[in-house]
């Protein structure tokens, strides 16, 4: 018989989950996996938890960076296509107005910015995101349904550099996972 680091990658698991009972003791565990060198893993909790981010080594998400140039080109948009219908393509003096008013274009201006801002927003999250995503296979651990009620979970995915079935598993263990399952593709 094979021992579990000389098993053949097709009877690889897809992840590794395991149980923790209070948010503390999942932050913990994620510092000290974060520590060991482990890259592929993540947290499932029922309500977030502070601090968890900065446990896991995430960086800084970049929907702020993809909301402010949305909302740039188009509040830039919304003002050129102002300027060029009343300045250039159809201009028209009414009551002696310059043609470039500028103070006329501030509202539609300010929407377009909105409007842009917001719908970079949301694609720019559900590209980050990977959205939409109907099936994972961590989603078939036997407690993640607890996940969404009193229970977190930590999975470490078998692609991650460090994972070593059985080390991994007693890793989990000795950071106090009461459960550590294998999950399949």
């Amino acid at each position: 018989m094979q021992s579990p680091e000389q098993a053949p990658a097709a009877d690889q698991p897809f992840a590794l989950v395991g149980t923790f009972d209070t948010p503390a003791a999942l932050v913990h565990a994620c510092e000290a996996l974060r520590d060991q060198g482990y890259e592929k893993f993540d947290a499932h909790t029922p309500f977030p938890v502070h601090g968890l981010d900065r446990a896991m080594g995430m960086k800084a998400s970049k929907v702020a960076w993809i909301t402010l140039g949305a909302g740039l080109m188009g509040g830039l948009g919304g003002f050129a296509l102002q300027m060029w219908t009343q300045g250039v393509d159809y201009p028209q003096n009414i009551s002696g107005k310059p043609f470039f008013a500028f103070q006329a274009y501030v509202p539609v201006t300010f929407e377009a910015t909105i409007l842009c801002a917001a719908l970079g927003t949301f694609l720019g999250m559900w590209a980050l995101n990977r959205l939409p995503e109907l099936f994972h296979p961590v989603h078939q651990a036997k407690h993640f349904p607890k996940v969404s009620d009193d229970k977190f979970l930590v999975s470490i995915e078998a692609s991650d550099q460090k994972f070593e079935r059985r080390k991994t598993a007693e890793l989990l263990a000795g950071l106090g996972a009461k459960d550590v399952e294998e999950v399949a593709p």
